[in-house]
């Protein structure tokens, strides 16, 4: 996928990046700060029926939400790890490897502990309200 989009669209991108990248239970969104990392996967989990609040887990490193269509759901957000041995105090370990989706945001801070089959989100700021949405899978 890769798609120029204005904000007010992100919800549709947000449907069209779910139906390429649904067999994938992790997500690394790679982005620079400010870009919508958090809004793209907050889009995500409410088109996924989350009922949770949804926000970025900058201090607690991992939320957990619900989903009636996906179950378990962790957003992780790595940007505050030190090295990945905090992150496998952290638990970031057992979340990966849960089966659960996991939506990451900053995962070049622990890129080792990704497994093979992670679907790479990319997502590049062109101006304060338009977007470059690009995908990867790995294999």
């Amino acid at each position: 996928m890769d798609a120029i989009f204005e904000l007010g669209q992100i919800n549709q991108v947000a449907k069209l990046l779910w139906k390429e990248g649904k067999q994938n239970k992790i997500w690394a969104f790679h982005a620079p700060m400010g870009a919508g990392k958090t809004t793209f996967i907050h889009a995500l989990c409410e088109l996924l029926g989350v009922k949770d609040s949804i926000s970025s887990p900058t201090f607690a490193i991992i939320n957990e939400y619900q989903s009636p269509f996906s179950g378990s759901i962790f957003h992780m957000d790595w940007y505050r790890l030190k090295d990945e041995e905090e992150a496998i105090q952290a638990g970031i370990e057992d979340a990966l490897f849960s089966k659960n989706l996991c939506f990451i945001e900053w995962p070049e801070k622990a890129a080792s502990l990704l497994p093979d089959d992670v679907f790479n989100v990319h997502i590049e700021l062109l101006d304060a309200n338009t977007r470059r949405l690009y995908t990867v899978e790995q294999r």
